[in-house]
């Protein structure tokens, strides 16, 4: 079987510049070692063998990549040496640090914390195909935008923000077919991570070669989503009619509104997240676990790409249409969502506010629209998505173009901030995890990260899963409030099924 041992496929690559950081804290020089697989493991094998039992663990999960979208999952927990975890929580001035060593807070965002460590650990990159050779995973929750500049109306249960430094991690290339082992060292922990490269690569050995898992259907029961939601229909109805009062005085010209449903029922968040990646695969997915927060997330919305070249890129989606019983009948409602003028007018005015955001952030005549709505094709929907590219300037990194484009455009509206406010008048709850982002913010000053839909967090002892959808002049109401059920189907169905299974008879 083979392995990739060659030295060829390894790789220990030591940083060669130096850092001085704007604080004065010394540059943190790391090493980068790297072993390819000349296969592409099953990656739900390899997490189940390898981070089934970590605390804190981390699958950004592309298996079911569509094509042309992103090819690769990243795997892994916050078990290695130079391993830490951050948790943020907004208005609190500090972040927390916990690492081997022990806890420790910082002063600050975590935005200025990120910020920090990036810039000041140098590696130079090696020769491989993915963006990611080490860095930050995690998430940003959508009140986070009260360090971007919008207000803080309502508190999250759950933290703001929380971060895996991964030093270890396990890359599965889906185009390519191989697999590959990575860890990051510093000069007390290269004999480490050249063990746990061994270690690692002996351990998936036995595991099975990636294979599309067998779809599992899942009826869209929007009864119970509805008998779930915490505001209901008759309120979903009545905000719509404030927003359309709002919009006709010129105060907006799009909200996304938003509705969360509740399951008061516990589960396993990796079983519910296996049922979900088989009922909704999606290319932006994701399952995290944080001790006992656990996402499960489908999404198939880019929010921002950062490559090594500094290019940027975002990939709003705004329409939504089911997918027909019949080949038929679906090309039809392709085709209407396609020519819906009240659709395109959506699509278009966030189209307007993401180039706006990247103009803040890139250079002069570099922001481009690379396709504009162009019809994505999922399991149990289709969407109209636009790709929008730019360069980043040279002082900007990674995450200020984050922080300078948070909460993605698609679930807030425009103008941004003012439609913040309606949104905080309407909705009764801090969104959480829902309307944030999930992804990585890497060495080298790359990024991939999503916008949270199609999501279900466990916390607390339940689940929650979150729905909207934008809502202009031309919004029926009763059709948004059908929609933004839909959208709630696919997550809501995946827990449920598993707190079923896991009942007591």
């Amino acid at each position: 079987m083979p392995t990739g041992r060659a030295e060829s496929q390894r790789s220990a690559i030591a940083a060669t510049t130096r850092y001085q950081s704007a604080t004065g804290e010394p540059p943190i020089t790391l090493t980068v070692l790297h072993e390819r697989i000349d296969r592409a493991l099953d990656a739900e094998a390899v997490f189940l063998a390898l981070y089934r039992e970590s605390a804190t663990a981390f699958w950004l999960d592309s298996t079911h990549a569509e094509p042309g979208l992103d090819r690769f999952s990243y795997l892994g927990d916050a078990t290695g040496p130079l391993a830490e975890t951050v948790r943020y929580r907004v208005g609190a001035g500090r972040v927390e640090i916990a690492r081997r060593a022990g806890r420790t807070t910082v002063p600050g965002s975590v935005f200025d914390y990120l910020t920090r460590q990036l810039a000041r650990t140098e590696i130079e990159f090696p020769d491989v195909p993915f963006d990611f050779v080490g860095g930050y995973v995690g998430y940003l929750g959508y009140e986070m935008k009260a360090d971007c500049g919008a207000s803080a109306r309502h508190r999250a249960p759950t933290p703001d923000a929380q971060w895996i430094f991964a030093d270890r991690l396990i890359v599965v290339d889906h185009v390519a077919e191989h697999t590959y082992l990575v860890a990051l060292a510093d000069a007390d922990t290269l004999a480490a991570a050249d063990d746990w490269l061994s270690t690692t690569r002996a351990a998936l050995a036995t595991l099975p070669d990636r294979a599309t898992p067998i779809r599992l259907e899942l009826a869209a029961d929007e009864g119970a989503v509805e008998s779930r939601l915490t505001r209901g229909r008759q309120r979903y109805l009545a905000d719509i009619a404030r927003i359309h009062a709002q919009l006709r005085a010129g105060e907006t010209y799009e909200v996304n509104l938003t509705d969360s449903a509740y399951v008061e029922r516990d589960c396993d968040g990796l079983a519910v997240y296996h049922a979900l990646r088989r009922s909704n695969p999606a290319p932006y997915a994701a399952f995290l676990r944080f001790g006992e927060l656990e996402v499960a997330c489908s999404s198939p919305e880019r929010f921002l790409k950062v490559d090594r070249t500094g290019v940027v890129e975002t990939k709003p989606i705004k329409g939504t249409a089911p997918r027909g019983n019949t080949p038929e009948q679906d090309e039809i409602l392709r085709r209407a969502l396609e020519s819906d003028p009240k659709t395109r007018a959506e699509n278009l005015m966030i189209v307007d506010l993401l180039r706006n955001d990247l103009g803040r952030v890139c250079e002069l005549g570099s922001v481009r629209v690379a396709a504009l709505m162009h019809t994505e094709t999922y399991t149990t929907m289709h969407q109209l998505v636009t790709t929008i590219r730019g360069r980043l300037r040279p002082e900007v990194d990674a995450v200020a173009c984050l922080r300078a484009c948070f909460p993605g455009g698609s679930m807030t509206g425009a103008p941004k901030l003012r439609t913040m406010d309606i949104i905080d008048d309407l909705e009764t709850e801090a969104r959480g995890i829902y309307s944030g982002t999930i992804g990585f913010l890497g060495l080298g000053g790359t990024a991939d990260l999503n916008i949270v839909i199609r999501t279900a967090v466990r916390y607390g002892g339940r689940w929650r899963v979150g729905a909207g959808g934008a809502i202009v002049l031309d919004s029926d109401p009763e059709q948004e409030y059908h929609e933004m059920v839909l959208k709630a189907t696919a997550a809501l169905r995946a827990v449920t099924e598993v707190a079923a299974a896991h009942t007591p008879a």
